[in-house]
């Protein structure tokens, strides 16, 4: 689906959601059916969900792209009114009336009486060639979304963190063969323990240094020359969202790692009519949670908006 593009220099929405995937759409989905008008900015394809394949969503049968939920989420939102933007947001700001702003990668300007960030968080790659041409062949960067594709087959995690660590023992209980690799391993004694007790095959002090495969990953190259055949490689090097553009407004983040922001029952955050829903507001990163918090968000953000309305035109009649 193409979606409809909306671009000038400065323009007034009610509500401005940051972010393409699931969340984000069943947000302007929902804050679109209350009278609202409603801008989605970002590229679809940036969406962990683009290039995943979907088979535990409730109510869609069979195996489903990412990209097939995501044109059919745009065209349902398009049809109610929503507007696309396909830009990412560089800059956010407050006015002086109250409103947020934002700047676009091409300068333009869009202001809000409500916010939604969905930008989910964004995968660290490893860097290596034909990395991006692999995702979904082979290549994933989140095991709770595709651990169950690699049953009964020899896959391999790289990463140190904790993130890497419960992926290798999650696949452990699916796949045949499970090889951690690490650099070095940052994690709690706990999990370190568990770790120990699994039958992870953990090579430490190693690093990927080649992916091989053309058309579907086929097996990997270590900094020591090691070559492991295999038919999945899960990259878990943590996660970054956009979390520069939500905390330069003083949006509050989960004060342990910084990494995700904190919301409430309504997905609302510490600032008044700023949402978050989806992965940008922790795990676990699954789509059903991301359109559950997606339709939380969407219509608390109208109504703050229409109760903003309602403020304003009390303050115009006085």
């Amino acid at each position: 689906m193409k979606a409809e593009t909306y671009r000038t220099e400065i323009q007034n929405f009610d509500v401005i959601i940051l972010g393409t995937g699931p969340g984000g759409l069943q947000a302007a989905i929902h804050a679109s059916r209350k009278k609202v008008n409603v801008l989605v900015m970002g590229r679809p394809e940036s969406s962990s969900l683009y290039k995943a394949h979907i088979e535990n969503y409730c109510c869609v049968e069979g195996v489903k792209t990412g990209q097939e939920l995501l044109d059919a989420g745009m065209s349902q939102a398009a049809s109610f009114g929503v507007k696309f933007l396909r830009e990412d947001a560089v800059a956010t700001s407050v006015t002086g009336n109250g409103m947020f702003e934002i700047t676009s990668e091409d300068g333009g300007i869009y202001r809000c009486h409500s916010l939604i960030f969905a930008t989910g968080v964004s995968r660290k790659g490893l860097g290596l060639k034909g990395e991006k041409d692999l995702v979904g062949r082979g290549v994933s960067y989140c095991v709770d979304c595709d651990a169950n594709f690699y049953r009964d087959a020899s896959v391999a995690v790289t990463g140190g963190g904790s993130a890497a660590v419960h992926g290798a023992l999650t696949l452990e209980r699916l796949a045949r063969e499970v090889t951690l690799i690490t650099d070095t391993l940052d994690v709690s004694h706990a999990l370190r323990k568990e770790l120990d007790a699994s039958k992870v095959d953990v090579l430490k002090g190693r690093k990927v240094k080649k992916l091989i495969g053309k058309d579907k990953l086929t097996g990997i190259e270590l900094d020591d020359g090691t070559v492991l055949d295999l038919d999945g490689l899960f990259i878990e090097r943590g996660a970054k969202g956009a979390m520069e553009l939500a905390a330069f407004l003083g949006v509050n983040l989960d004060p342990e790692k910084f990494t995700f922001i904190l919301t409430d029952e309504k997905q609302s955050t510490n600032i008044p009519g700023i949402f978050a829903a989806g992965d940008i507001c922790g795990p676990p990163f699954q789509m059903a949670k991301a359109v559950g918090e997606g339709c939380v968000a969407g219509m608390h953000a109208a109504l703050h908006v229409k109760a903003m309305k309602r403020k304003e035109d009390r303050v115009d009649n006085t």
